[in-house]
């Protein structure tokens, strides 16, 4: 897959390059590569104390979490290494030792 960014007008993917300007063939859309509609697509999430989160970073849980499904709990302290961001109600993806692949919602947790 290439890292071309999709056509803010139609959201085709079948996009390219031309010089410095990005070129959509469905509707025929020209942008510049500098231009913020890709800093539209960057997730904006804060932890539970307004600090920006980013992908790859380190939070540490601020409150036991209950694991839906089964009697595991997250301990308060448990620190979430790699996080990554995504779109919806529990925004966090991550993987915690001992427990596995998790979704946390960003209130609970704060910039490690």
């Amino acid at each position: 897959m290439s890292d071309l960014p999709n056509c803010p007008q139609c959201q085709s993917s079948y996009t390219y390059e031309d010089r410095d300007m990005f070129v959509c063939p469905e509707c025929g859309h020209e942008w510049s590569g500098g231009d913020a509609v890709e800093s539209e697509d960057t997730l904006k999430i804060n932890d539970a104390n307004g600090n920006p989160l980013a992908d790859g970073d380190t939070v540490t849980v601020i409150k036991d979490l209950k694991v839906k499904g089964s009697s595991l709990v997250v301990k308060v302290g448990t620190k979430v290494k790699n996080i990554r961001l995504v779109d919806g109600d529990h925004d966090i993806d991550c993987k915690i030792d001992g427990i596995g692949p998790m979704k946390l919602k960003s209130e609970f947790v704060k910039k490690a």
